[in-house]
């Protein structure tokens, strides 16, 4: 197994909120994956003191160690004991209860001599390769289904956040993880994964630069630097052109790639 983890700030202004790891077990068999992007919360009052790259870390953390170490658990129960961790952490000096407590994305993936499991939580999204070059991408499409003139209101996002019939995201409820994608592959049937958050998705969803397909192809050559710098290069061009933007110019990028 071989793995590479890549990941470049929106702005050197502000600290790059998304978390990410490949890890393999003390055994050696297997290996667990950890993609995070932290989401930046609007300015105003969101009930914690602490910043969204200190929850990403915690969370990213427990993630990888509960992955690594807890084959007797699912994924959704890594991710649900994981959550209650991280809010344990900061439930005495932090209003937990708040729409905008700090949240991230998930992917989570983890692997043995038989199989991939994976999981999906929010607009981050998993690539599985099979040995044909075929590429299957396992989305959580929910916020993809909100009206974008809801999504340019922060109240009218926050009544939709982690609720039904909106989208979820990983914040201090563990039971969110009951929301979350999920799915087994038999491992003879993966070459390739990889896991970028919607910052370096950008390259197919944003710009149409190429399909998933495409995309693999480029991680496969370039690795996950090579695709955030093409995406970087291409919003530079966008700003340039004077082009109809959504959201930030600039976004956390990151991508993890593992080839089996």
């Amino acid at each position: 197994m071989r793995s590479e983890v890549a990941t470049l700030p929106g702005s050197p202004e502000r600290p790059n909120e998304d978390w990410a790891a490949a890890a393999l077990p003390a055994s050696g068999d297997g290996g667990t994956l950890v993609l995070l992007d932290g989401v930046t919360p609007p300015p105003g009052d969101d009930g914690c003191v602490h910043s969204v790259p200190w929850f990403t870390a915690r969370l990213g953390g427990a993630l990888t160690e509960l992955s690594a170490s807890r084959a007797d658990l699912t994924l959704s129960e890594i991710l649900s004991l994981a959550i209650r961790r991280t809010a344990e952490l900061h439930a005495d000096t932090c209003d937990l209860s708040h729409v905008r407590t700090p949240q991230a994305t998930v992917v989570l993936a983890r692997w043995d001599a038989e199989a991939v499991d994976h999981l999906v939580l929010s607009d981050a999204v998993l690539l599985l390769q099979a040995p044909d070059g075929s590429v299957r991408a396992v989305r959580d499409d929910r916020l993809d289904r909100i009206p974008r003139e809801v999504l340019r209101s922060h109240e009218a996002t926050d009544r939709v956040r982690n609720r039904e019939g909106g989208f979820f995201t990983a914040a201090a409820d563990p039971s969110v993880a009951e929301r979350a994608v999920t799915g087994t592959t038999p491992l003879a049937e993966v070459r390739a994964l990889a896991a970028l958050t919607d910052g370096a998705s950008r390259w197919v969803e944003r710009f149409r630069a190429g399909d998933w397909t495409g995309c693999a192809r480029v991680l496969a050559k370039e690795g996950p630097a090579g695709l955030l710098q093409r995406v970087r290069v291409l919003e530079t061009a966008d700003a340039a052109a004077g082009g109809v933007r959504r959201g930030k110019t600039h976004d956390d990028a990151t991508g993890v790639y593992v080839t089996f």
